[in-house]
């Protein structure tokens, strides 16, 4: 007996039904999560589909560790991108993966795309689609949080997933709000969401499961040790202390911080938007994610005045490094509390913090360089005025010239229109996080299906070299680190595990876990297994005409300075190569067996 799970529930908006399917052929040979979801799309999506079509799917998928073991808190999603329209995936923590997997499904397909706005609501016996028409142009994400907790209460682990306006107006960078303070931010799922008119999702999980009495000895020991190791490490107290701002000041020192769009690897103004000005200065409360211990959501307390004398509004904003490097360093914002300002427009309007940093980064540039004026943009961009970048991210949201328009399609199109490629930051139309830390990373990207830091994390194989003094690293050097790490991070997303645990999670321990749930496997068959799905994902993306040695990187990576020096257009390009061919290597072999 394992707790593997297995079924699959299927949602079709167009008709409005719904139906679950036993799909043990595919959780016993792939795990779970990305393993899972990319077979699902594979059945689901043709190569030539539109990803803004009610031809693409929304995929959710979690795995056989969620639930039970510390950190196993990741629901990942699968669907077409609208961003740079391929196969795309996106994680996010909260509750949702806890949710869904009490409600007795080990994944979600959503099908086809509704005549009206929907809400659905699931939980372990039905479906139900409501009319959601009143929440359709709901600026606020949160607020709509507060109507949906009112319309469906009930006990057990619920989430609920919804869009903002970003979403309804298929802004290609929106994304999905959930439980408040996670999002499946990167590649556009907020898009996919609205031409769907699927406003809202709530799950609630009211399912209990019990192991085998012979494996729970096995399973108390190895639950026991991972949850000390989450507890105890410091490597993961730096993320319940100070999260992921705690990267600004060192990315800073290193020459890494992109600031003034990658016009520099330093920010003069780092101090005062740190990791730590913020938890001395702001921060209100931690969070943690459903089934972890480490706590390492921030919410920043900012108290505003409400007109009354003594009386003040007190609203909490969530931040981390992608929203600092993004909404601050990048745009020159130096003021703490007008960067957590600009942080809650793009909250509630539902937009990607990347994407929209990048964005508004690249108009700035722009409009100093003369290629558009205030005719285009409405209001003037000035390095480190929050308040027109605020005014400009609604301006992106509502689209009311043909400049917006256009900025809501992301900084390749804004830079195809208007000029200013050199100075376009993104890689296969993507915007990029906020590493600048030299060669690996931006290979990562050309090569990564997240289009973010976690894909390999090729800026931490950077940061190394840096701080070995090595700056002689090879093309080989580089392609074969990003295979190697990103299989392995096939498997935690199979489980699915959050990457901040992959210190912990090692091959040997996770073949303990799923032991000791009754799934018997070694540390070999996981490495086997992380290649192959690996691969699967390439297969898919090759089908749909991806090709990362024909991706052209904007030439400003390579004029700012790194920690290890300026990037070599020559070692980018080879290692891109060296990756492609280990790809092509790997599938002709598995032809021939």
């Amino acid at each position: 007996m394992s707790w593997l799970p297995s079924k699959v529930l299927y949602i079709d908006l167009t008709h409005k039904k719904w139906w679950v399917e036993d799909r043990k052929d595919l959780f016993e040979r792939w795990l779970g999560g990305i393993g899972v979801a990319i077979q699902l799309y594979k059945e689901e999506v043709r190569p030539d589909v539109d990803p803004l079509s009610p031809e693409n799917v929304i995929i959710f998928a979690v795995g056989p560790l969620t639930g039970i073991f510390p950190m196993a808190s990741k629901t990942v999603t699968v669907f077409k991108s609208p961003l740079d329209g391929y196969v795309a995936e996106s994680h996010a923590g909260g509750r949702s993966a806890a949710a869904i997997r009490f409600a007795g499904y080990g994944a979600i397909v959503i099908k086809g795309a509704s005549d009206r706005p929907v809400h659905l609501v699931i939980d372990d016996r039905r479906v139900r689609f409501y009319d959601a028409s009143a929440l359709w142009g709901m600026k606020s994400t949160e607020t709509i949080g507060r109507v949906l907790r009112e319309v469906t209460p009930g006990s057990g682990f619920r989430t609920i997933m919804r869009i903002g306006l970003a979403g309804e107006k298929l802004v290609r960078y929106a994304n999905v709000n959930v439980d408040t303070y996670r999002h499946f931010g990167r590649m556009g799922l907020g898009a996919v969401f609205g031409s769907k008119k699927l406003k809202a999702i709530t799950i609630i999980g009211r399912r209990a499961y019990a192991l085998d009495k012979r494996l729970l000895g096995e399973y108390m020991k190895v639950y026991k040790e991972i949850y000390e190791l989450a507890t105890t490490s410091p490597a993961l107290r730096k993320y319940h202390d100070l999260g992921t701002p705690q990267n600004v000041l060192v990315l800073n020192k290193l020459g890494a911080l992109p600031t003034r769009n990658f016009q520099s690897g330093r920010f003069e103004q780092a101090e005062n938007i740190s990791g730590e000005y913020l938890a001395e200065r702001l921060l209100g409360r931690r969070l943690a994610c459903s089934g972890c211990p480490v706590a390492c959501i921030h919410l920043a307390a900012l108290r505003e005045p409400t007109g009354e004398p003594y009386f003040y509004k007190t609203t909490f904003i969530c931040y981390d490094y992608e929203l600092i490097y993004a909404l601050g360093s990048n745009l020159c914002i130096g003021d703490a509390e007008g960067m957590l300002r600009l942080i809650r427009a793009v909250e509630e309007y539902g937009l990607d913090a990347i994407s929209t940093g990048v964005v508004l980064a690249w108009i700035t540039e722009a409009y100093e360089r003369g290629l558009i004026t205030k005719s285009e943009t409405i209001v003037e961009p000035r390095w480190g005025d929050w308040k027109a970048y605020v005014e400009m991210v609604k301006y992106i949201v509502y689209q009311p010239n043909d400049f917006y328009r256009t900025a809501a399609l992301g900084v390749y199109a804004l830079a195809e229109k208007y000029g200013g490629k050199d100075f376009a930051l993104q890689v296969n139309k993507v915007e990029p996080a906020g590493y600048h830390t030299g060669p690996t990373y931006w290979v990562s990207l050309a090569v990564g299906f997240r289009h973010s830091h976690l894909d390999s994390a090729g800026y931490s194989y950077d940061e190394k070299l840096a701080k070995e003094g090595k700056r002689d690293v090879t093309a080989h050097d580089i392609a074969k680190y990003i295979v190697e790490e990103e299989s392995w991070r096939q498997v935690l997303n199979s489980l699915v595990v959050c990457l901040f645990g992959r210190g912990i999670y090692k091959e040997d321990l996770v073949a303990r876990a799923l032991r000791s749930i009754g799934i018997n496997v070694t540390p070999d068959d996981l490495k086997t297994l992380g290649r192959q799905i690996w691969l699967e994902k390439w297969i898919v993306k090759i089908r749909e005409g991806y090709d990362p040695e024909r991706i052209e990187l904007p030439k400003r990576i390579f004029e700012t300075e790194t920690p290890l020096g300026k990037i070599d257009p020559e070692l980018v390009k080879t290692a891109i190569r060296e990756v492609k061919y280990m790809i092509y290597e790997a599938l002709e072999r598995g032809l021939r067996r």
